[in-house]
């Protein structure tokens, strides 16, 4: 089965017109391939062609306000499917919508954005509205 890499233009749409003020939060699951993927066949890891995508991109995403504002290591599924693990384990913020779409049209961006193709195997991308942490669950 092949995993999940892109967003289909119909999901990007409605992401786009999502446009509600204030910054964005991106929790990004990304699992990589044991050997990237790359048209022209060259033989990198997966690991380090999503290390050539960070550095390739990272003007771009600093120059349009975005930051990683938590990391994490993976180290146990303890509810989900237990065949899924996670390489990298983020939140980016962006300042907004806009600031989003404008670097995936980027045109350093979308050479950069080559590399994270060839590199992930699978990848789970979710939008989050920031909210106000608290003592317990439940909001």
């Amino acid at each position: 089965m092949a995993g999940y890499i892109d967003p289909t233009k119909e999901v990007f749409g409605v992401f786009r017109n999502n446009d509600r003020p204030g910054p964005i939060q991106m929790l990004n699951l990304v699992r990589f391939r044991d050997q990237a993927a790359y048209p022209d066949g060259r033989q990198i890891s997966g690991a380090d062609a999503y290390a050539a995508y960070g550095k390739d991109s990272a003007p771009v995403f600093s120059r349009l306000g975005g930051s990683i504002i938590w990391r994490g290591n993976f180290e146990l599924m303890l509810i989900g499917p237990q065949t899924e693990n996670w390489d990298e384990c983020f939140i980016a913020q962006y300042p907004s919508v806009a600031a989003f779409v404008e670097m995936v049209r980027d045109p350093v961006y979308r050479e950069a954005v080559k590399h994270r193709q060839a590199a992930v195997a699978d990848s789970r991308l979710v939008r989050l509205a920031p909210s106000d942490s608290g003592a317990g669950f439940g909001g």
